[in-house]
């Protein structure tokens, strides 16, 4: 044995880390900042900083909602390119959705949904790129992002605490409040000594806010993250939520949205040189959601917090914005059809 052969041994385990808390009040409710502390000391919540993949798309749309769009507003799905300066030839994101719908009109619902970058890259195109890094700052994102046209690739590094915050805005209609740890420091004689309120900002409207949940819950119901509603899960409550995978398939990333919890989960290495070889495997609706899917089934089983799963999201008074995408595609059609006869 050499000292080598110690340190490919550690390198060689895969690391996860994981955040719950409370959207509503910002208390922390579950916390894993990595494996056993006495070999791996080094915390995977507030310390790291990892590629997020797709997990930073929803800010993306979240633009979108801001300025007027819908889940329900079409888009080709084909190829878009961006001029980028210095470059003679110009950047084409791949695509990383189904092939069958190449070519084809798609929602932005579904564009989500499959986190398709042909899609993401057709909205980068309508707004600047630091219309999502203002926005992510509004929502407790402090990690540098850099304002290019790629950054809803995700190849920005950022700490998952910031993640788990940024999502709670979501579930607490607009309203960001960062995540709390500690809520008041006594002394052994119970005196309180400080107490402590957490750092909150209106960033969303609460329809903006219902709209984007909307979209995460059909990433769940239909999309990459759809593994969560199936076996050995089978997990039917009103949820959320957002896979993400990074370069090489170096980190997996799921973030997990409810009315009353909202959970991310990293995975990875310590070493971005050391991956799984496969999409099937690297992804992070297989090295992520699992674990947060386990932690609320958990929950749900617990007969003092089982009723968390008939918890619905809550819909904002006077909504008047038509989800079920074939009725307002119907109502679109008869509108366009009545302007045309009419003029």
């Amino acid at each position: 044995m050499t000292p080598y052969d110690s340190i490919r041994y550690y390198k060689y385990f895969i690391r996860s880390s994981f955040l719950v808390e409370d959207p509503h009040t910002g208390h922390v409710k579950a916390y894993v900042g990595g494996p056993d502390f006495r070999y791996f000391k080094w915390d995977g919540v507030t310390q790291q900083k990892k590629q997020v993949g797709s997990t930073i798309k929803p800010f993306l749309y979240t633009v979108a909602m801001q300025n007027g769009y819908s889940p329900c507003n079409e888009v080709e799905n084909i190829p878009r390119s961006f001029d980028l300066p210095g470059d003679s030839i110009p950047w084409t994101p791949r695509s990383s959705g189904p092939k069958q719908y190449h070519g084809k009109l798609v929602t932005l619902k579904w564009g989500l949904a499959q986190s398709e970058n042909y899609i993401s890259a057709w909205l980068m195109q309508q707004f600047r790129p630091s219309a999502v890094t203002d926005l992510m700052k509004k929502m407790g994102i402090r990690s540098f992002i850099d304002p290019v046209p790629s950054i809803f690739l995700g190849t920005s590094d950022i700490k998952l605490e910031e993640m788990v915050g940024a999502y709670g805005t979501y579930a607490n209609k607009g309203v960001y409040i960062r995540p709390m740890y500690v809520t008041r420091i006594e002394d052994k004689n119970g005196n309180t000594i400080s107490r402590f309120t957490p750092k909150i900002e209106e960033v969303l409207s609460e329809e903006q806010a219902f709209l984007m949940l909307e979209m995460l819950q059909g990433v769940t119901s239909s999309g990459t993250g759809i593994r969560i509603r199936r076996e050995p899960y089978m997990l039917m409550n009103q949820m959320g939520g957002k896979t993400g995978t990074t370069q090489n398939h170096s980190n997996g990333w799921f973030m997990g949205v409810t009315p009353s919890l909202i959970g991310g989960v990293w995975s990875g290495w310590e070493d971005q040189a050391i991956h799984f070889e496969t999409l099937d495997e690297g992804q992070g609706a297989n090295m992520a959601l699992p674990i947060f899917a386990i932690f609320i089934k958990k929950v749900f089983a617990d007969p003092q917090f089982g009723i968390m799963e008939a918890d619905e999201f809550e819909r904002p008074a006077n909504f008047r914005i038509e989800l079920d995408c074939e009725k307002a595609k119907k109502e679109n059609t008869r509108r366009d059809n009545y302007i045309r006869e009419r003029y």
